[in-house]
């Protein structure tokens, strides 16, 4: 009697939707580098590659990962129709829009995009042709891109795709953390506040704002009202 044949990461475990918050951010990174590169092409005629990223180290946007994230564990795990799943990636993809941005002016004093000047916009924080956008993107994405991503994922081998699971993992935890403490502490020097620890004034002396803004380069101070 044979023993059925492993698979890794096979359908919509943990490690599944890990690489596929992995392969998000990197391509969210790309598509916002992209981004830039033609808006600044078509203002001032130059070619600019500047990183666009949501971390210090590596050229991921963990924003786009977990949005990719969201998109396969709640629309197309329960596999709805084209329809559905245009309508709920419109709502989903301004609803997360919305809340990042809302939840980063909160915690870092910062913002990385302000549409208060576009067509329909939502408090500045998304807007409804974006998030028609976002809804087409989903049903691409849904319907055609992850079940792709999805089989290339599970014939990587079992051994090497532990492997690469534990390494990312590991890195990206570090990374995102180090990423946005960083950040964190940047709001509270901006605020006067000097550091009461070893920890802070690590980050005071690696991370300061020269080079957080060098890793955000889209990222801008909100100024207190009060100042």
């Amino acid at each position: 009697m044979s023993s059925k044949k492993q698979i890794f990461a096979e359908g919509y475990c943990g490690k599944k939707l890990f690489l596929i918050f992995v392969i998000g951010s990197i391509f969210g990174a790309l598509y916002e580098q992209i981004l830039n590169l033609v808006k600044v092409y078509f203002t001032t005629g130059d070619i600019v590659w500047s990183l666009r990223r949501g971390v210090i180290y590596g050229p991921f946007s963990p924003i786009y990962g977990v949005g990719a994230v969201l998109i396969v564990y709640f629309l197309v795990r329960p596999n709805y129709s084209k329809l559905k799943t245009f309508i709920y990636g419109a709502l989903l993809g301004g609803a997360f829009e919305y809340i990042i941005s809302l939840l980063q002016e909160i915690f870092t004093h910062t913002t990385s995009w302000d549409y208060s000047n576009h067509f329909l916009n939502i408090n500045g924080r998304t807007t409804i042709p974006f998030m028609i956008c976002w809804g087409l993107f989903t049903l691409i994405f849904a319907k055609y891109i992850y079940p792709f991503i999805s089989k290339l994922i599970e014939k990587i081998p079992v051994n090497i795709g532990n492997i690469i699971f534990y390494i990312l993992l590991i890195f990206l935890v570090i990374d995102m953390f180090v990423s946005w403490t960083a950040l964190i502490r940047s709001a509270m020097r901006r605020e006067d506040i000097e550091p009461i620890t070893p920890v802070g004034e690590f980050y005071d002396k690696v991370y300061p704002d020269t080079v957080l803004s060098k890793s955000f380069p889209n990222m801008e101070f909100k100024v207190r009202k009060d100042k």
